[in-house]
């Protein structure tokens, strides 16, 4: 098997041709989609030239097929990581940037490490297709990797709708890297996996001729190379990874405003801790560098309770009781990593 060599998969009807060797006994193979997936060896084989003559579309056959409505999905962008043994069975990330949509994507994805941001990639991402990093990122350092940061356009040939463009940034830590497990779409395949676009499930509206902005074409050529003016992210859902308020108030009359209802004070304070939870949990995943949850003074329990959570997270640097001066000593300000 050479490079250029025309194969098929004995397990899906997929055909392609080789274009590169990659370790672990597996080949890269351009099918007819036009992007380029990772297979194994042992599951394909060199189609010879009186095989693919013989199976071969006669012309005009393509043409009897009859003709499906255009579905269009305007959601599905993904930042994924597939696990993998390395050199000396070091666990290790591959990270995957995956477009499950209609739209083509030129991009750009880069690393920010204090402050400083590195480019690494700029392609353009057809529908349903994926692109691979080349460097991949060992676990045992999943704490100290970078935040990625990830820009893209929206492109549809003949499209009358035009979008925001896509900017979003990903910060891993170890407790949301596991809770984010499950089946990658696109790639087929089992890791972590981040949906960027969550929040963009509606396609925009076309643009009115008369309220329409002239677009800015050095502006966006800057954005996609990293230079443009960092742009903080919208709110989401909860649920979501989403840059949380940098002061959170636990009060359980501001988290319970229509009452507290039959609940008990341990149901009370485990809505607590639960909001307390998914807000350093975001704060962690989003890369900021400290936040501070108001907790009140009261009996103590829900500050006891927060200092021994936050003892024993990797990701929290320090925490300290937050200007005094402001929040006397009902606040914990924590500094993360």
């Amino acid at each position: 098997m050479n490079i250029g060599d025309k194969v098929r998969m004995l397990r899906a009807k997929e055909q392609g041709i080789v274009t590169r060797f990659l370790p672990g006994n597996q080949v890269e193979i351009e099918i007819e989609d036009g992007f380029r997936i990772p297979v194994l060896r042992s599951e394909i084989v060199v189609v010879s030239e009186m095989e693919a003559r013989r199976f071969q579309v006669e012309p005009g056959l393509e043409g009897q097929k009859s003709a499906k409505p255009e579905i269009i999905s305007s959601s599905g962008i993904y930042l994924a990581f597939v696990t993998q043994s390395g050199p000396g069975g070091v666990k290790e990330a591959t990270v995957y940037l995956v477009n499950n949509t209609d739209w083509e994507l030129p991009f750009a994805i880069g690393e920010e490490r204090e402050n400083r941001y590195t480019g690494l990639y700029s392609e353009v991402l057809k529908s349903r297709s994926f692109f691979k990093l080349a460097q991949p990122y060992p676990l045992a350092t999943i704490e100290n990797w970078p935040t990625f940061l990830i820009q893209a356009l929206w492109h549809r040939r003949g499209s009358v709708s035009l979008r925001e463009p896509l900017i979003r940034r990903l910060k891993c830590r170890t407790q949301t890297f596991q809770a984010h497990s499950g089946s990658i779409p696109v790639l087929n395949q089992t890791g972590a996996v981040f949906q960027l676009d969550a929040e963009e499930t509606v396609q925009a509206e076309p643009v009115k001729q008369e309220t329409a902005k002239p677009l800015n074409a050095t502006a966006l050529r800057e954005s996609l190379m990293g230079v443009a003016e960092k742009k903080e992210p919208a709110a989401k859902e909860p649920g979501t990874l989403t840059r949380p308020s940098s002061i959170i108030d636990l009060h359980i009359g501001k988290l319970l405003p229509n009452g507290f209802g039959s609940r008990t004070n341990a149901e009370l304070l485990e809505v607590q801790l639960q909001e307390f939870e998914r807000n350093l949990e975001n704060a962690i995943a989003s890369g900021m560098d400290d936040i501070t949850f108001i907790h009140g003074v009261g009996n103590g329990v829900l500050r006891n309770e927060l200092h021994r959570r936050l003892g024993k997270y990797p990701g929290v640097a320090y925490f300290e009781d937050a200007q005094k001066e402001k929040f006397g000593y009902g606040a914990t300000k924590v500094k993360i990593k």
